[in-house]
């Protein structure tokens, strides 16, 4: 209980601390001129209060990552709580933060295009390329989790009736202005998935539950096979959108284009990311409390053939009751589908961005969607573990390359670096062990020789990348 309760106090002290420092190193200006007013065209560029903004933002990014993915990284021991913490406050909310600043800077334009502005040409390809595979891919991901978690809820429709109702929803969402749908009810949905968090923290604080502490005995792999899923890098890969993804950086164009000023930017950027990581925290405290610790966790899923959902709708009904569990599972759903349908949306405008297609005309929003639904639908029938094993290493990859972004704006405009070297070199060598020791990859057997290449491999990019910032003009 002890380490669950210090990580949490720091989440909440690094919005006010760690925060405020990242807005001096911005050198936010609430007085700058923001696209939401420069760029209004009453579709994408709206100007909406804050609070509806950050909650827009928080179910955008969430999903079912800090949950489902907590639940599995559970799986490591007491020592994902030191991730969740400090990869949520250093990583995945620093980046989230300075690339929300950056693409609000830049006209609210979709992330590739921000990444072109400041990597080059090749990079702008390659970006756009993962990104639509990437978002395809979530929205895919999204569909089916919903999907399998309803079914069970209201058996009078089952599992591809829900697909399809989801399906007509995304298309929907995608379409219409972000105000008209989006704006009036994902407050609502952000009240169930706040109320989850809050119910299961109560139940974990006043509960007769123990939740592991992290101590030299526990701090090691607890999953039961280490020989093909290692700590390093499985459990940075495993726990992403409670840490850091790379998914969220592709949703920040929607709000950023949404904002009033630059003072808006710490609550909906980096407080949304610490949100997620509270929310990831109490889903790995109360899965290892729940099923007596992570070994017993590791037997218990591997029961249910690792199927996340069935421990979510298990530990929501036993933990707050009938009435409770079914708020707490809508709250897991509205998660999910609410960053499906953002992902498509965002996949949309990345579209746009590309050919320069206006989107005030609902024909040209409607030509561009119906390719991108009807590629996500083929998707949803291929196997679901395929599709979310690629999806989580395709997340902190698109995560790498907006850090090195970041790190190339910071070099641009005479700010501090090295908020941002250090992540970006971590992430790098986690996505790149995770080519050499992951069997999705290239499965070395000798597991000592695929760290040191993802090392040497680390090392090149990380001097190649730095030998081009050094390059850089600065302003």
């Amino acid at each position: 209980m002890v380490t669950f309760l210090i990580c949490l106090s720091l989440l909440v002290a690094a919005y006010f601390g760690y925060g405020a420092y990242l807005d001096r190193v911005c050198r936010i200006d609430t007085k700058a001129a923001v696209p939401s007013a420069t760029l209004y065209d009453g579709v994408d560029y709206i100007p909406m209060p804050r609070w509806r903004t950050f909650m827009i933002q928080l179910l955008n990014i969430a999903g079912v990552g800090p949950i489902f993915g907590a639940i599995m990284g559970a799986c490591f021991g007491p020592v994902v709580f030191l991730w969740i913490t400090f990869g949520g406050i250093f990583v995945g909310a620093m980046h989230d933060y300075l690339s929300g600043v950056i693409l609000l800077r830049n006209d609210g334009l979709s992330l590739p295009e921000i990444i072109g502005r400041y990597l080059g040409k090749n990079a702008l390809i390659f970006m756009r390329a993962l990104s639509l595979v990437l978002l395809v891919l979530v929205g895919v991901v999204f569909m089916r989790s919903p999907a399998s978690i309803l079914s069970g809820i209201f058996e009078s429709i089952p599992y591809w009736g829900w697909i399809v109702v989801i399906l007509v929803y995304y298309f929907i969402a995608t379409m219409l202005p972000i105000d008209k749908l989006i704006g009036k009810i994902y407050p609502l949905f952000g009240m169930a998935l706040i109320f989850m968090a809050a119910g299961l923290f109560v139940t974990l604080i006043t509960g007769d539950y123990t939740i592991p502490n992290l101590t030299m005995e526990t701090l090691r792999n607890y999953q039961a096979n280490a020989a093909d899923m290692p700590i390093i890098p499985t459990l940075f890969i495993t726990v992403a959108c409670g840490a850091i993804s790379g998914f969220h950086a592709t949703q920040s164009p929607l709000m950023a284009r949404c904002m009033n000023n630059e003072g808006e930017a710490r609550m909906i950027f980096y407080g949304s990311m610490i949100t997620e990581s509270i929310i990831a925290l109490i889903w790995a405290a109360i899965g290892m409390a729940f099923f007596h610790g992570p070994d017993a966790l590791v037997a218990t899923l591997a029961e249910h053939k690792n199927d996340a959902a069935w421990a979510v709708s298990t530990i929501s009904n036993a933990t707050l009751g009938v009435v409770g569990g079914m708020v707490a599972l809508l709250g897991v759903v509205s998660a999910a589908i609410t960053s499906g349908d953002t992902a498509f949306r965002s996949a949309r405008l990345i579209v746009a961005d590309i050919f320069k297609i206006e989107q005030r005309s609902l024909l040209k929003r409607f030509a561009i969607a119906v390719p991108l639904f009807a590629i996500g639908v083929v998707l949803i029938f291929v196997d679901f573990d395929v599709v979310w094993r690629y999806f989580a290493w395709t997340n902190q990859a698109m995560s790498v390359i907006t850090l090195w972004m970041i790190v190339v704006y910071l070099h641009k405009y005479k700010r501090n670096i090295w908020v941002a070297i250090p992540p970006a070199i971590f992430m790098t060598y986690i996505c790149t062990s995770f080519v050499f020791v992951s069997k999705q990859f290239i499965g070395m057997p000798n597991r000592t020789l695929a760290y040191i290449l993802a090392g040497v491999v680390t090392i090149a990019l990380s001097l190649f990348m730095w030998s081009r910032i050094r390059k850089s003009p600065q302003q």
